[in-house]
């Protein structure tokens, strides 16, 4: 789903949803929710007078018999309303990557990982993924990502949608690259490398913090396996991060 870019916003405002202890409208597949219908729930919710609350996101796998949605007035859905909004969902036995970002990127850590481990032993190709890991968080931030309140009209909310946010997308990309890498200098490197680019790309000083964090934690795992001069490469790079969260705040 294409956004227009623009500024990564701060998170919405906390609305209560309506229907997020409403009545269940429970999943009759098992599968992964690969894409969801957003008009198609909205003209629904519309139709029959309720607001919708679903219950996960793009991406997660929903067993059969476990709440899809939840719905404020469920005494206003007609007989065949519920397999009317089960039909908005596409459920499948694997993700793809039509709405699911996260599963593009959980491919790339993947190959990450492989080239780590001791068999395959490929720095170079951890390197590259960590690039491109990088790269793409660039893209995300410079783009406007879905809202997850939906009214029709204005002032009445009619769905509520989960998405994954800034920082769930963050350690999805990079939080198991860094747990098994601190015995690797290089890739450390390039991970604290990538966390410098990103955070020059965004002006929200809330994000950078979040980056800065996260490089701490890569320094702090390090320092039981490398030797103090790598270790030092390290906190050069943090220290530089540090500095330019400070003076941009």
């Amino acid at each position: 789903m294409a956004y227009p870019r623009g500024q990564f916003p701060l998170a919405e405002r906390n609305e209560a949803s309506p229907a997020k202890d409403g009545a269940a409208i429970l999943n009759r597949q098992s599968g992964y929710i690969r894409y969801v219908d957003i008009k198609r729930l909205i003209t629904l919710a519309l139709a029959y007078r309720i607001s919708l609350h679903l219950e996960r996101r793009v991406g997660q796998f929903v067993p059969a018999g476990v709440p899809l949605a939840r719905v404020s007035r469920l005494d206003r859905l007609p007989a065949d309303g519920a397999t009317h909004l089960i039909a908005a969902f596409d459920i499948g036995p694997t993700r793809t990557m039509q709405q699911d970002v996260e599963f593009g990127i959980i491919q790339i850590v993947d190959i990450a990982l492989r080239a780590m481990s001791p068999a395959v032993n490929d720095p170079s190709t951890a390197i590259s993924c960590v690039d491109q890991l990088g790269r793409i968080m660039i893209i995300w931030i410079g783009r406007m990502p879905p809202p997850s309140h939906y009214h029709a009209p204005p002032h009445v909310l009619r769905l509520f949608v989960p998405w994954i946010d800034f920082e769930g997308l963050l350690d999805t990309a990079f939080e198991q690259i860094r747990h098994y890498a601190t015995a690797d200098v290089a890739v450390s490197l390039r991970l604290m490398r990538a966390f410098k680019d990103i955070s020059s790309a965004t002006e929200h000083a809330d994000l950078r913090i979040k980056l800065t964090e996260r490089a701490r934690r890569v320094v702090a795992g390090c320092a039981e396996h490398l030797p103090k001069e790598d270790v030092a490469r390290l906190q050069q790079r943090l220290s530089t991060l540090e500095t330019d969260v400070v003076v941009r705040i």
